[in-house]
C-alpha cells in the first residue's frame, strides 16, 4: 500500500459512515491501548476519524462496547496493507 491516509467506508445498518485514517491517528490509537483500556481508544479512533458531519448520527452506535470494538476491529482490518509473512524456522545450534 503506497498511500497510507486512507477514507474508509463502514455500512451500520441502514447508514454509511466514512473515517479518514492517517498514521497518526493508528499509532495513537494502538498506543492508547493497554490490557486494561480497550474500549475507550477504539471509541475515540471512531469518533475522531468519522467525517464530522457524520459523528452525531455514529454516536448512538457506540453505546455498545462490543459494537465499538467490533467497528474499530473493522477499520483496523481494512487499513491493514495486505501483506505475506513468512516465519522461517532458525536453525538450532548447540554450544558447548
Amino acid at each position: 500500500m503506497t498511500d497510507v491516509n486512507r477514507d474508509i467506508t463502514l455500512e451500520i445498518g441502514d447508514s454509511e459512515f466514512t473515517f479518514r485514517l492517517t498514521p497518526a491517528e493508528v499509532t495513537k490509537y494502538f498506543n492508547a491501548t493497554t490490557n486494561n483500556n480497550k474500549v475507550a481508544p477504539a471509541n475515540n479512533l471512531l469518533v475522531t476519524t468519522v467525517l464530522q458531519e457524520q459523528r452525531a448520527e455514529l454516536k448512538p452506535h457506540l453505546a455498545n462496547p462490543i459494537r465499538v470494538m467490533e467497528l474499530a476491529g473493522a477499520l483496523m482490518e481494512e487499513y491493514s496493507p495486505d501483506l505475506e509473512v513468512i516465519v522461517k524456522k532458525s536453525s538450532a545450534t548447540l554450544t558447548a
